[in-house]
């Protein structure tokens, strides 16, 4: 056994999605590869153990890794920390302590803070950071990493006045001095602004200059993540958007597909640079600087991912797939429309682990359901060509109908084909014999 990789990822959601199962599955192999064998992974449920359903959320996340990633988690079982059980308390803690990689995901921020508070948990964290192992954190575990913390559910829910709560701050302790904003780009609004995890535009700048002076906002999209390795000092985006680096209104976006070095992220938003600078920046809108993926290595040490290009979504999985079964019910091909509707419901079924579905599930369930009443249609119309399923009956009468004019049975002959037309089918003698099609 080797040392262990030093990993930090931070999610911006989509962290039980299809979206990142690439990303943790690389994460685990990278850990693998050190271990020699298992890698003991600890799932902490702290964030979401204020609901009444904790453990079957706990258990849900637990069989994602499972299906997805093919790897054991075990679920900490520290959902609270104040019920007074001090041996339950301690069991969990041992178990994150011993862990190689360690995930928490979507709940209350405020709530897994208050239960951390005066625990190992920021100690355990750091220790993987400074020591070797993995700490995958999203949504809102991923808001309790920086200075600050956003108070989601108390001014979004509640109606609180915007306001910076202290957070766990682990992540000064490798050189990024930070408030973390998971959902960034959210849009679940509408038609009010709900990005940067739900605070939106005009709050945030609100908040912002109660910032200390060294302290930037780390921003990460929906289905986004960012993999430092601070053994290798790099920083890759990978998902579906991008990472925002932000101080007093200035941003630099950094776009999927795109590895930094970590200390591009270390420095925070920069200044557009000119042009001719040895820098792979491009003018941004609204005070936005961008760096952007491009195919080879710029000067900065910018790199894209091999996987950037194709980034799967529910809303895609089902246009493609609708687009298959449309294909299979017009070449009467019964058994590709039956495919497309079965992956579309192992797609859904998929993507009904992500945290945040939008209505994208909505209109992918829309789509399954209508596919399932054309085949029904078609199965009774019949999907197979008429042609296929009454040829070998109509040739075997046309044959008949040829022996009876050959005997000079032409009674017989006539009788033959005033049946078939009967039964909608058409007898056209030619030269080269006779030809049929079916007239209903």
């Amino acid at each position: 056994m080797t040392a262990l990789p030093r990993l930090l990822v931070i999610m911006g959601s989509g962290e039980t999605a299809p979206t990142m199962t690439t990303p943790h599955r690389r994460v685990f192999e990278q850990l693998g590869a050190a271990t020699g064998g298992p890698v003991d992974a600890v799932l902490l449920d702290t964030p979401f153990g204020f609901q009444e359903n904790v453990e079957i959320l706990a258990a849900k996340t637990a069989e994602y890794f499972t299906d997805a990633a093919h790897r054991t988690v075990k679920i900490a079982g520290l959902a609270r920390t104040d019920h007074g059980d001090v041996v339950a308390t301690e069991t969990a803690i041992a178990k994150i302590r011993a862990a190689d990689w360690i995930f928490a995901g979507p709940g209350s921020p405020t709530f897994a803070l208050r239960q951390w508070a005066d625990t190992p948990i920021p100690e355990a964290i750091v220790d993987k950071l400074r020591n070797g192992g993995a700490v995958v954190f999203s949504s809102a575990a991923a808001l309790t990493l920086g200075r600050k913390t956003i108070p989601v559910y108390e001014v979004y829910k509640s109606g609180a006045d915007p306001y910076w709560v202290d957070g766990l701050d682990v992540l000064s302790e490798v050189g990024l001095p930070v408030v973390v904003i998971p959902h960034y780009d959210n849009k679940e609004g509408g038609n009010h602004d709900t990005s940067k995890c739900y605070l939106g535009e005009r709050r945030l700048a609100m908040l912002e200059p109660e910032l200390d002076d060294d302290v930037f906002i780390l921003g990460v999209d929906e289905h986004t993540g960012v993999i430092i390795d601070l053994d290798a000092n790099t920083a890759e985006i990978v998902g579906k958007g991008g990472v925002t680096l932000r101080k007093d209104g200035m941003s630099t976006r950094i776009e999927t597909g795109t590895t930094v070095p970590f200390s591009t992220l270390q420095a925070g938003p920069v200044t557009p640079l000119t042009s001719g600078s040895d820098r792979h920046v491009t003018e941004p809108t609204d005070s936005e600087t961008a760096v952007t993926p491009r195919s080879d290595h710029d000067a900065s040490g910018a790199t894209v991912g091999d996987d950037a290009a194709v980034i799967p979504s529910l809303a895609g999985d089902a246009a493609r797939l609708e687009s298959e079964f449309d294909a299979a019910l017009a070449a009467r091909d019964a058994d590709g429309a039956v495919k497309a509707i079965l992956e579309l419901d192992s797609a859904i079924l998929q993507w009904s682990r992500d945290t945040l579905q939008g209505d994208e599930m909505k209109r992918a369930r829309t789509s399954l359901r209508s596919m399932v009443v054309r085949l029904g249609g078609a199965a009774t119309a019949g999907v197979r060509d008429v042609r296929e399923v009454l040829g070998p009956v109509v040739e075997a009468a046309l044959a008949a109908r040829v022996t009876a004019r050959t005997d000079k049975a032409y009674a017989v002959s006539d009788a033959i084909r005033d049946n078939l037309i009967a039964a909608g089918i058409e007898v056209r003698d030619t030269t080269d014999g006779a030809e049929w099609v079916v007239t209903d």
